[in-house]
């Protein structure tokens, strides 16, 4: 493969992003990167962001594209604060984000949203190839933890988000607003693991199970043979029955309500007030 690959990892939310970069022409890729967010304070800061901005700079790398493989639960993007930092760059997401901004603009009553994908510069579409300079980045929409997932295909590697952990953490969850086992099923099962045996698997989080080191690389073929939720063999009545389970069991994600509120809107922030605060909306139930 010409072009190369370096992961950046979040301990505090267990996420990792990616940057794909061609050391030839220095055309650059950034997927998911991480805003840090303490709750207990209600403060940003940007301690992810600046080691990714270090790598690129050091490396005289050009950062042309941020991609986001869905709309976050467990952290804040860090793309609007990468792309204030690298201007020529543009946030992309996959096409079915309206479906997802349309539900929390009810929950979170946004009444001047419009649920429209316009907070991003462009929309991935399924099937679709796009070129980022010498980059060439193909959408497989893999829905299922939400609506609007989708995977990422760059040359031999796949940027799977949370369709597909690595073999010993399984899958994302699908109990979140139009979220499906049954879709996920069909993203991982019927299109996943109809590619190519040997393209590589680049999760977006790992959670070191058992305290093993952390690990970031699998393959088609090693997923189908050990994932611990999906194999090749597993029916679907199987996974949704485990999945649907095992869903019920699970707390919210800490960072869940602060998350969302952010990451439909591609990272911006909410505006300042008179008083020069910015403030976080909330549902209390």
């Amino acid at each position: 493969m010409s072009q190369k690959l370096k992961h950046f990892f979040d301990s505090d939310t267990s996420t990792l992003t990616y940057v794909v970069y061609d050391e030839d022409t220095k055309d650059t890729v950034v997927i998911d990167p991480v805003l840090d967010y303490d709750p207990a304070a209600s403060k940003v800061s940007t301690a992810s962001v600046d080691v990714v901005e270090k790598f690129l700079k050091d490396n005289d790398l050009n950062l042309l594209a941020i991609l986001e493989t869905h709309v976050h639960a467990d952290h804040l993007t860090g793309a609007m604060e990468m792309k204030k930092r690298f201007p020529s760059a543009r946030i992309g997401i996959g096409g079915r984000i309206k479906l997802v901004q349309k539900t929390f603009k009810d929950i979170y009553n946004l009444k001047e949203h419009v649920p429209d994908g316009s907070q991003f510069d462009f929309l991935l579409m399924e099937g679709e190839t796009q070129s980022f300079g010498s980059i060439k980045v193909e959408t497989l929409f893999t829905p299922g933890h939400t609506p609007a997932c989708s995977s990422y295909k760059i040359e031999n590697r796949l940027f799977t988000g949370d369709a597909l952990f690595m073999p010993d953490s399984g899958t994302g969850r699908c109990d979140f607003p139009g979220g499906s086992a049954e879709e996920l099923y069909e993203s991982v099962h019927d299109k996943i693991y109809k590619l190519d045996e040997d393209i590589k698997i680049y999760p977006g989080h790992d959670y070191q199970p058992e305290g093993r080191e952390l690990a970031y690389e699998s393959s088609v073929k090693e997923q189908k043979e050990k994932n611990i939720h999906i194999q090749e063999q597993t029916s679907q009545e199987e996974f949704v029955k485990f999945r649907t389970e095992r869903d019920k069991t699970l707390s919210a994600p800490r960072l869940l309500l602060p998350s969302l509120q952010i990451n439909i809107e591609a990272g911006e922030l909410p505006q300042e007030e008179e008083n020069g605060m910015k403030y976080l909306k909330i549902p209390l139930r």
